[in-house]
């Protein structure tokens, strides 16, 4: 097939490049000057995406956002992680509607964040939106790729948390190697995880295997706590797992982003993702951690 992307620099991105290369033909949208015909410039801030390349693709998935794991979450950066995606969202939105040729399938990158903070939960794609900062972002950035519906596929990947080197679990590894392996906040708290093996494999799956729309957790099929996670990361790197981080220093440090990101429970599961049969590479998150230090 012929699948378009953006954010192919990213982290996810890149492993999705690298994942379709050799099967199926690749371009991208990129902000710098292309280095050849396989990319096209755009302006993310821009009102519409460019004609050509979205008539081309077969499929398109979309990953553009400000990070996440960029602190202090201030105010204007705040609304910097908002705007950002629902700019490229609605870039690309306006230009699927308008198209001549529109592709079969878009993949818009989303996030469980969604879901807000769910205790004694299992979260499914059904589940209603919950509440803070991240629900109402979420909430925006979905509704950002409704005047695409008539004419193509859409589906919301809402990732959780990719345990990857290089992501938002950079810190921790960082941590873990130095022999400060710490329980975050409770540690009780789950934390939807998938490797970015998965996620790759997942999104392609999505945009060239599939017939879902709408919604679809993509997040591993073993639920984890955050202490799991954080035990099995000392575990696969042979260091201590020996201190804590309570929740009132990490909101000290993180303001919202502490409850945003490391201490919402959220019970997430991939109910439509494995009825769709897709094959997960990694189980559990031990699994994914072992293949990540490997």
């Amino acid at each position: 097939m012929r699948i378009l992307l953006v954010g192919a620099s990213g982290l996810i991105g890149s492993a999705v490049a690298a994942r379709a290369g050799g099967v199926h033909e690749v371009r991208a949208l990129v902000r710098r000057d292309p280095v050849d015909a396989s990319e096209h410039r755009w302006d993310a801030s821009a009102r519409t995406a460019p004609a050509e390349p979205i008539a081309w693709a077969d499929a398109v998935i979309s990953l553009s956002g400000a990070s996440l794991s960029r602190l202090p979450w201030t105010a204007r950066y705040r609304a910097e992680i908002l705007r950002s995606r629902v700019a490229a969202t609605s870039a690309i939105a306006r230009a699927i509607a308008g198209s001549e040729a529109p592709p079969d399938a878009w993949v818009s990158a989303s996030a469980v964040g969604i879901y807000g903070d769910r205790p004694g939960e299992v979260v499914t794609e059904d589940a209603m939106p919950g509440t803070g900062f991240l629900a109402d972002v979420v909430g925006a950035w979905e509704s950002a790729a409704d005047p695409a519906r008539p004419r193509t596929r859409v589906v919301h990947a809402r990732t959780g948390l990719v345990l990857a080197s290089g992501g938002a679990l950079t810190p921790l590894m960082l941590t873990t190697r130095l022999g400060l392996g710490a329980t975050i906040g409770g540690g009780s708290q789950h934390w939807p995880w998938i490797s970015l093996e998965d996620e790759a494999a997942a999104l392609l799956h999505l945009a060239t295997a599939s017939a879902l729309d709408g919604p679809v957790n993509l997040v591993g099929p073993a639920p984890a706590t955050s202490r799991d996670i954080t035990r099995g990361l000392a575990r696969v790197l042979h260091r201590p797992h020996l201190f804590r981080l309570p929740a009132f220093a990490l909101r000290a440090g993180m303001g919202i982003a502490a409850d945003e990101l490391l201490l919402a429970d959220q019970q997430a599961v991939p109910e439509r993702l494995i009825r769709d049969g897709f094959a997960f590479r990694h189980a559990t998150p031990d699994a994914a951690l072992r293949a990540l230090v490997r």
